[in-house]
């Protein structure tokens, strides 16, 4: 093809990857050629191939040896890209054009090499950054880099037990108690026996240990065992040795039980002999060389770091100046409004959500290409007062006339104001000067607020980088000194803070502000009850510092002597417990200072670069942590390449799917699936869901694709952990967000690990759920399970009465677990219906349909799809589907009471299962509060508002006592159970309007 027609992006994609294609080739000689190149050649062949044909042509003994020379090409985003990585194939590049340009290699080859990596991980070039030519991120990004050349050195000089702890942490049970002492252990046996081998040695031993001892001892069996099979006169050391998980990157070491340890209760709950690897240190510390062999690459000197500048001894002090703040409004420009409007500028001073003092808008002007202000805001608080995090928001709206009732005898008419677009903006820069000069603000579109807000002081400080089409906003903050303006440093903040007096204190002010913090969170306080919490600042410190957070809402950031105050108190207060060190988190205390004393208090202790508002952030610190750890970037850039490959394959059978029927798709996907680059991309990688977890060789005769709309693919791999017999499956789903199932997913395992503190096993299945793109991820396949839908269908001859069905779920679990396991299986399915009743109810998970709900072989049932929570349920014809609390059907009681109505003990064990549940949840109330709130600044459609962190207080009882909480649920429990019948309504009509037999 000639050069002159470009390759688009389909081309790459295509089902025949195997074809040629002809590709130009320029050399630094000048020398021009072309030929033939298969597309999956990578392109250290293909330069080996062009080094032979170069041979034959002029100048060849002008050229230096291969390695002298880099490939460049055009990118499918015109941008000119070296292709330092020589692995890639040509179908991977992707190249604009069939042409490669061959040039003289400069600067250092791994180091390029290194930033080419990281670059194709972040999904954002780092030239990127270098073109930003911004002195804050070029500042950042130098500290980071020493920072984490730092780290990777240190980890080097590790030895093999700090270095294990450090690469594979131990996957622990939450709960301090044994499997043997929890509410689901059926094993009275406290003997363990254990399959275990030497690294290397096909031989392994059955040992026989207690669950209450721990690996040493296992490893001491181990050796002594093999010494007196092999008859060895010197034994080795169990020191010497650690425990692997077979097949999977999990070690087992320390001083816990084994009974602790998440591999040994999973293998003791389901029956099976664990499986482990006698491993020695001098294999870690293999491991550990393997990856230092990667050190020169993140060792390398780098330009010295040039010092922090000082502050110039010509700068003026904030605090010296007491002249109010003002900013000259310029113009604007791209404002797309109706010439009939009016426009408006609205701008505010904000410390958080807190408004610092009056909002200010501006005139109205006409619409026009460039509108015109030229106008000074002043706003009613002193440059002197400014707090350091203080940021100024835009907000550009349209106003309209509202047109008036025929009836109305009013003479004005209303006013409509239009949101247009918004900015943010920070008033000092990283090195505290406060900015001065003109501005040019690009904008970011409005989105309409529920509550009226047409500013928006929780949205980014950054510009819109779609500068070209974006609403521009020309400001102009005035020079207000002859000299830079600086905030104080922390010295002088304190030095004036160490002055301040709190008067002293009579005993009923004690006792009323033990009653205002004591209430804390159940309502706004009065403006005296405010004054008084401050007043009494020391006295919080002293009897109160859990309440450090509630004072910081009390400060008066617009005062410097009272923020003076409160950062000299913060010096002296006492570390915080994690969950009250988390609200200091929260968007409402971005003082730096109180982020570093929270931070501190957590070391006691989950990114999208797809949207514009956070990519810089978010690469920057990507790119750092990839600095420090090279030699993770091999196992991330296979997971990538096998996640393309997926998008890719995802992409064709939407498309085929249209086309053909279903099995003529999933023959064509197959097909796709054996080509050499997919069968290599695919196999033998760290899953990313559990990177503990190999995932072998794809089976590709059991992939297929799923019905709903956007085609999820199901993709089988081999295991590889020896007795399992399991194979692994996982969903891949292009086109759904998966960010709010992630977050329901956590906080359902959060529960689970309160629970089990509290030594109640619900059996929940809290499975592997990661967004990996925009509206793209990977959901952990449960084996052996199926839905409620099936399993009621396939017991029943008539789709429309199997919802009516109530011996299908137990005639089920009878034909799964025959004999005695039908007992087992009842307890799993009581404790887990039990955990999933509460954890829904809570969450307020919605569109709770049979297909919705599974069950396990061995009992367990769980949820799965969770697109709607926090109450935001669905509704039809603007009737609610969410017609109950949560789900307890008729036929899940008929399992529980094992098929006999009269069975009311067992039922009462459950509802006593739901309410300790419960209790224990409400203990906890503060930290999921805190932990949604944290949340709200994600873009979660359904998490955006202080109404949905609303729904959890009121599930929770918040402010209700322990006996009226408890009341409050079974209320709900009672409702839920009456009213099930709803339930079964709803899932007839989902039954008829879907087919679910498989």
């Amino acid at each position: 093809m000639p050069p002159g027609i470009d390759y688009p992006m389909e081309f790459w994609t295509e089902e025949e990857k195997n074809q040629s294609v002809v590709v130009g080739f320029l050399l630094p000689t000048g020398i021009y050629l072309s030929f033939p190149v298969s597309c999956n050649a990578n392109l250290s062949t293909i330069k080996q191939m062009l080094w032979h044909q170069a041979q034959n042509e002029p100048l060849f003994h002008m050229l230096s040896d291969p390695e002298a020379y880099v490939f460049t090409c055009v990118n499918q985003t015109a941008e000119q890209q070296e292709l330092e990585d020589e692995q890639q194939r040509l179908c991977d590049v992707r190249p604009f054009l069939p042409m490669l340009c061959l040039v003289t290699r400069e600067g250092d080859r791994m180091e390029k090499l290194i930033n080419s990596q990281i670059s194709l991980l972040i999904g954002k070039g780092l030239h990127e950054f270098d073109c930003l030519q911004d002195p804050e991120v070029n500042d950042f990004r130098t500290k980071m880099c020493q920072f984490s050349e730092e780290a990777a050195a240190h980890r080097q000089q590790l030895g093999w037990e700090a270095w294990l702890q450090y690469s594979f942490p131990l996957q622990l049970e939450p709960s301090t108690r044994s499997w043997r002492d929890s509410n689901t252990s059926q094993i009275s046996n406290p003997d363990l026996l254990v399959n275990v081998k030497f690294e290397g040695s096909r031989e392994s031993f059955t040992i026989q240990v207690s669950t209450k001892d721990v690996p040493l001892a296992l490893m001491a069996c181990a050796v002594q065992k093999k010494a007196k099979v092999y008859q060895h006169f010197t034994m080795e050391q169990p020191e010497d040795y650690v425990l692997q998980v077979n097949g999977r990157h999990e070690y087992l070491y320390g001083s816990y039980l084994l009974c602790q340890f998440k591999y040994i209760c999973s293998r003791l709950h389901s029956g099976m002999t664990p499986h482990l690897t006698m491993v020695h240190s001098s294999s870690i510390l293999a491991m550990r060389d393997e990856q230092n062999k990667l050190a020169p690459q993140v060792q390398k000197p780098h330009t010295k770091r040039p010092p922090t500048p000082m502050k110039k001894p010509s700068s003026v002090s904030l605090w010296s100046l007491g002249q109010p703040f003002c900013i000259e409004l310029i113009q604007g420009s791209k404002i797309n409004a109706d010439e009939q409007m009016k426009l408006v500028v609205q701008a505010g001073l904000f410390h958080g959500n807190e408004m610092l003092c009056k909002t200010m808008s501006s005139l109205e002007v006409s619409v026009c290409s460039e509108p015109t202000w030229k106008q000074h805001l002043e706003f009613d608080i002193n440059i002197c007062d400014l707090p350091r995090m203080a940021r100024l928001c835009f907000a550009l709206y349209a106003v309209m006339e509202k047109a008036k009732k025929a009836h109305s005898s009013k003479k004005k008419s209303k006013k409509v104001d239009c949101p247009i677009a918004w900015a943010n903006l920070m008033l000092f820069d990283y090195k505290d000067q406060l900015k001065t000069g003109e501005l040019c603000l690009y904008m970011w579109p409005s989105v309409p607020d529920e509550k009226g807000d047409l500013l928006n002081p929780m949205g980014t400080v950054h510009s819109n980088p779609n500068t070209e089409s974006a609403v521009t906003l020309v400001i102009c903050l005035p020079e207000v000194a002859p000299h830079p303006v600086y905030y104080p440093a922390l010295e002088k903040i304190l030095e004036l803070g160490r002055h301040g007096e709190c008067g002293p204190t009579t005993k009923e002010e004690q006792l009323q502000l033990q009653g205002i913090l004591e209430q804390r969170g159940s309502g706004e306080l009065y403006e005296h009850e405010k004054d008084l919490v401050w007043k009494m600042r020391r006295e919080v410190q002293e009897h109160f510092p859990e309440a450090l957070a509630h004072l910081l809402l009390m400060t008066k950031w617009n005062k410097h002597q009272d923020v003076a105050q409160m950062l000299f108190l913060l010096c002296s207060w006492p570390e915080l417990p994690v969950l009250n060190a988390l609200e200091l988190l929260d968007f409402s205390f971005p003082d730096c200072h109180m982020g570093s004393f929270a931070i501190r208090s957590l070391q006691k202790l989950t990114s999208e670069m797809h949207v514009p508002s956070v990519a810089l952030r978010f690469g920057l610190i990507m790119e750092a942590y990839f600095r420090g750890s090279i030699h993770h970037m091999k196992v991330l850039m296979k997971q990538a390449e096998a996640l393309s490959k997926l998008k890719a394959l995802s992409d064709f059978v939407k498309v085929s799917s249209q086309k053909t029927t279903k099995p003529q798709t999933k023959e064509l996907m197959h097909l796709y699936m054996r080509q050499d680059t997919y069968i290599e991309a695919l196999s033998h990688l760290q899953s990313p869901l559990d990177p503990s977890t190999m995932l072998a060789e794809i089976c590709v005769e059991r992939c297929t694709f799923m019905d709903s709309k956007m085609k999820p693919l199901w993709i089988i791999y081999s295991s590889e952990e020896a007795g399992s017999a399991d194979s692994i499956g996982i969903i891949f789903k292009n086109g759904d967000d998966l960010r709010q199932d992630m977050l329901t997913l956590q906080m359902i395992q959060l529960m689970d690990a309160l629970w089990k503190q509290e030594g109640l096993d619900l059996r929940m299945t809290p499975y592997g759920c990661l967004p990996t793109g925009d509206c793209m991820g990977l959901i952990e396949v449960v084996q052996h399970s199926d839905t409620i839908a099936n399993i009621q269908l396939n017991q029943s001859n008539l789709a429309a009465m199997a919802a009516f069905n109530k011996d299908a779920l137990l005639n089920w679990l009878k034909a799964k677990n025959p004999g005695e396991a039908l007992d087992r299986a009842i307890e799993e399915f009581t404790l887990s219906c039990a955990g999933y009743c509460v954890a829904t109810y809570v969450l307020g998970i919605g569109d709770r349909h049979s297909d919705n709900i599974m069950i396990h072989e061995n009992g367990q049932l769980f949820h799965i799809d969770f697109g709607h929570f926090l109450g935001n349920f669905k509704t039809k014809f603007g009737i609610n589907r969410e017609r109950v609390p949560f789900i307890l059907t008729h036929d899940f009681v008929h399992v529980i009471q094992q098929g006999k109505s009269s069975n009311n003990e067992k039922f009462e064990r459950f509802r006593g299962y739901c309410e300790q549940a419960y209790s224990i949840l409400r203990h906890h109330v503060l930290l999921f509060l805190q932990l949604f709130a944290l949340m709200r600044a994600a873009g979660l459609p359904e998490l955006s508002s202080s109404k949905d962190i609303q729904y959890l207080k009121d599930t929770l009882a918040l402010g209700k006592t322990e006996e009226e909480g408890l009341k409050h649920f079974r209320v709900k429990f009672n409702e839920a159970l009456r009213e099930s019948w709803k339930t079964k309504v709803n899932w007839l009509a989902h039954n008829l309007t879907k087919d679910n037999r498989q």
